[in-house]
């Protein structure tokens, strides 16, 4: 790409001050990239150090029962997460002596680890060469092919872009420029790399090509009423004890639907996010 030194210039003076680019210990990465899926930086930037003083190491996060994982993931997304957190850390523990592995194959076999993150670990940890690509990289994909792209294509494509020894700083700044100015509604004025973008270069024709393309999230359904509201109502109030049978739905916010109160629970023992003991519910420990 013509303008890769205008990408790694403008992140330079650009780049927000984020702490996590400030670490190259794989444990800490793994908790910020975990936590920034659908989270607000924001929320992060708060957090993110709170949840570290608890769990500083994956060794420790291991030993603390999933419970206490998920009750300091409070107001982060997805519980799934806080547990897949806490059983990666219990196999970095007890398959890699507390080391976070360094090849795609072993961190590819660390519950919740997926291809996106192993990447980033590779890159932000080990400072590897590996391209990531997340929805604000996908983005930016399609619209310099000026085409919807499918995975391989979109990780060929990103793999090619990064710069030999420059992984870190690349994969940085590009994330950076989908999150800042290659935004769903584009800031190209403000843009290093517009002159190599074939959407720029067509007038901004319709489709967008990161409409579907890989990589780039799709808009989620309503949460409001939703099963997934329930299921977050009730970790919430397990958070602070064990909910009987016979509140459950009215916990859930559904007092008068039981059923699928019963129901819409049993998919969190399935999970493995909560446990059902004498006519209660509790979190796993």
């Amino acid at each position: 790409m013509k303008s890769s030194t205008a990408l790694l210039d403008w992140f330079a003076e650009q780049g927000r001050d984020l702490p996590w680019r400030h670490t190259r210990d794989p444990w800490e990465i793994l908790v910020s990239e975990l936590m920034l899926q659908q989270t607000q930086v924001a929320r992060v930037l708060e957090r993110w150090p709170r949840f570290l003083q608890r769990f500083p190491t994956a060794s420790a996060c291991a030993d603390a029962p999933a419970a206490d994982v998920i009750d300091e993931w409070a107001g982060l997304g997805y519980n799934r997460r806080a547990l897949n957190l806490h059983r990666a850390a219990i196999a970095v523990r007890d398959e890699h002596g507390g080391t976070m592995p360094h090849s795609l194959t072993e961190l590819l076999a660390l519950p919740g680890v997926g291809p996106y993150t192993a990447r980033a670990i590779r890159a932000f940890a080990y400072e590897k060469d590996d391209a990531v690509v997340d929805t604000n990289v996908g983005r930016i994909l399609a619209r310099l092919e000026g085409r919807s792209l499918k995975p391989r294509a979109a990780q060929d494509l990103a793999d090619s872009l990064v710069p030999s020894g420059l992984g870190w700083e690349w994969n940085q700044a590009i994330m950076e420029l989908g999150a800042l100015r290659c935004r769903p509604t584009p800031r190209c004025d403000d843009c290093p790399i517009s002159s190599d973008c074939s959407w720029r270069l067509t007038g901004h024709a319709e489709p967008d090509p990161a409409s579907g393309s890989a990589g780039v999230s799709k808009g989620q359904s309503t949460f409001q009423g939703s099963d997934r509201q329930g299921r977050g109502r009730l970790i919430d109030r397990l958070r602070s004890g064990s909910v009987r049978d016979n509140d459950l739905a009215a916990v859930m916010g559904w007092p008068d639907e039981p059923d699928r109160a019963r129901r819409v629970a049993a998919t969190l023992l399935l999970d493995g996010l909560a446990v059902h003991e004498k006519e209660a519910w509790a979190l796993p420990r």
